[in-house]
């Protein structure tokens, strides 16, 4: 394994759904524009109420990407 030099982006997604496709929401809109990503961790979870029942997700996540 080389060593690698690693650059961090920190990101909120956004759903309706759930964490899981507020978190891969945020990771294919980085992909679009950033190469090389290799890794994320979740910083925050929060969520909106509505009626009493979780109406939209808010994820905040750190991505790492190799720099060339």
């Amino acid at each position: 394994m080389s060593e690698h030099v690693y650059k961090t982006l920190e990101l909120t997604g956004s759903s309706s759904q759930s964490i899981e496709d507020a978190v891969s929401r945020a990771i294919a809109k980085a992909s679009e524009t950033v190469r090389n990503i290799q890794w994320f961790s979740v910083v925050e979870t929060r969520g909106h109420v509505k009626d009493g029942k979780v109406a939209h997700w808010q994820v905040t996540v750190k991505i790492g990407f190799t720099l060339e």
